[in-house]
């Protein structure tokens, strides 16, 4: 059996359907339903059971998976919300509850695959390389990620089976509906240029021009694929950078939609002040540990992706059953 928490999220279920396409459907699934959007997420997967993340915690505690032979668990599920300023409660779901799997995966010997987030760059000034010169956090949610890194860090040597962070840059593909205002810019100006024409884009800030902050922008299937390589492939443990390496602009961005489309055009809005400092303005990963791993799988071209991407939009924008 396989877990994945998050699994009726973004990239769990993502992760999911491409464990389907591999042949694997003895899958369960891990999540919290209460949105009453993101079930639509399972409904073309297969997978052998659900359980509600609260259950899911209790169930490990009591020990119940005691003789269950379990081959990975893939820790997707975290509150993602940048804008959650509740900081005990990002503490709450995003580190101890990840602390109570990982300890259990290493008790078991079982690999553990987690997702960090480029988030623990800070605002970049540093770099973007794996370890603590290089990261901070400008936000309750990448503080939660940031933490649970470097809890990894100090317990990794007692591990005896694999444990695997990924830091993941800005990742954008389907069944990304249920997120609302944090789902990927792509999303976000596929919906505004089929709805109004427009691509709306932010004004320059910090000495980016309009539109010309810079993000490392990855599809999510390739963040399913490094994922499933490090998994098959026992992949040395340690935290990685997710991303593709080169970054670009919200200009080159819009571009690509309005390309893939064949119609819209960019327009610029004033720069929010509630997110003045609190904004990666530029992004890139560095991907030399991840290379350095052996992950030869490369990562797909934007315009390629962003294409695909918006004609899955324009099939409906779920997994089909079996397909």
């Amino acid at each position: 059996m396989i877990i994945v928490t998050g699994g009726a999220g973004f990239i769990g279920s993502n992760l999911v359907k491409e464990l389907n396409r591999r042949g694997r459907a003895d899958i369960l699934i891990v999540d919290d339903l209460k949105d009453g959007q993101n079930y639509k997420n399972l409904k073309g997967l297969q997978f052998i059971d659900y359980q509600h993340k609260d259950d899911f915690l209790q169930s490990i505690e009591n020990d119940d998976f005691d003789g269950t032979d379990i081959d990975a668990v893939f820790h997707e599920g975290a509150c993602s919300d940048t804008m959650e300023y509740d900081v005990n409660y990002m503490l709450k779901v995003n580190y101890e509850y990840s602390k109570s799997i990982l300890h259990f995966c290493m008790q078991h010997r079982i690999p553990f695959l987690y997702a960090s987030s480029a988030s623990t760059y800070g605002s970049g000034e540093n770099g973007f390389r794996e370890g603590d010169e290089c990261e901070d956090a400008l936000n309750p949610y990448a503080f939660s990620k940031l933490l649970f890194d470097r809890y990894v860090r100090q317990v990794l040597p007692e591990a005896h089976s694999q444990v695997v962070g990924l830091k993941y840059f800005n990742v954008y593909g389907p069944q990304e509906h249920h997120k609302g205002k944090m789902a990927s810019i792509f999303y976000q100006l596929y919906h505004q240029v089929k709805e109004t024409g427009k691509a709306r884009l932010f004004k320059g800030t910090d000495g980016y021009g309009d539109g010309e902050q810079k993000r490392d922008f990855v599809y999510v299937k390739d963040v399913v694929k490094v994922n499933l390589w490090f998994w098959e492939h026992q992949g040395p443990s340690g935290i990685y950078n997710c991303g593709t390496g080169k970054a670009h602009t919200y200009n080159e961005a819009a571009q690509a939609v309005i390309d893939a489309l064949g119609q819209g055009e960019i327009e610029y809005r004033d720069f929010p002040e509630v997110l003045r400092g609190k904004y990666q303005n530029y992004t890139e990963a560095d991907k030399s540990k991840l290379l350095a791993a052996g992950y030869d799988g490369g990562f797909y071209e934007m315009k390629d992706a962003v294409r695909e991407y918006c004609d899955f939009l324009d099939a409906g924008g779920y997994f089909r059953y079996g397909k």
